[in-house]
């Protein structure tokens, strides 16, 4: 049972409906994240003006949502590994080899991604104090100092997300259900 109330559309705030209402037409259901960011309407409107700003960022949509996914296993959020899984898999034609290594903060097959989920574990670890030989890795698979700094978007919108779901506790929606993951209490003794 979720710690903070989930709010439907008809008991949010008022400056939330709005909010809550893009969230439904653009998920076909209302996601549990959205609804607990609800209760303070700037939470949900800095949720979703920053995910509409890393959406236009130069990092591709598989990029993205391996930083997601690895930003989200790490701080043990088990909601967003599977939101991003379900994004991942369904919209950026990752296949399972892929995600289940972002998953398990592994490299897995696809050396591009592997250089972006270990650069996202640097900023993480290291509260983006990389040290130069993260930096040139990352460089060397061919990104640059936009990307760099896209990766930090990425890691900062995670944390947004994995830090409410973390303090407010929601049910995975059963949309999501397919996407579970197991890892979060492991993650999070680390």
């Amino acid at each position: 049972m979720s710690r903070l109330p989930l709010r439907s559309i008809d008991d949010a705030p008022d400056a939330a409906k709005a909010g809550l209402e893009a969230a439904r037409r653009n998920n076909g259901f209302l996601p549990n994240l959205v609804r607990l960011l609800a209760n303070a309407p700037v939470a949900l409107e800095a949720y979703q003006t920053l995910s509409a700003i890393n959406a236009r960022a130069g990092l591709g949509l598989a990029e993205r949502e391996a930083v997601q996914i690895t930003a989200a296993a790490t701080h043990g959020c088990g909601f967003c590994v599977a939101g991003h899984t379900a994004v991942a898999t369904r919209k950026a034609g990752l296949d399972k080899a892929v995600v289940s290594a972002l998953r398990d903060r592994e490299d897995g097959p696809d050396q591009r991604l592997n250089a972006v989920a270990q650069f996202a574990r640097a900023v993480i670890a290291t509260r983006g104090a990389v040290d130069d030989r993260d930096l040139a890795a990352f460089r060397d698979a061919g990104f640059g100092d936009a990307e760099a700094l896209e990766v930090v978007l990425g890691v900062s919108l995670a944390t947004l997300c994995n830090f409410a779901n973390n303090l407010g506790k929601p049910a995975l929606n059963p949309e999501l259900a397919p996407f579970a993951w197991d890892g979060p209490a492991a993650a999070a003794a680390e």
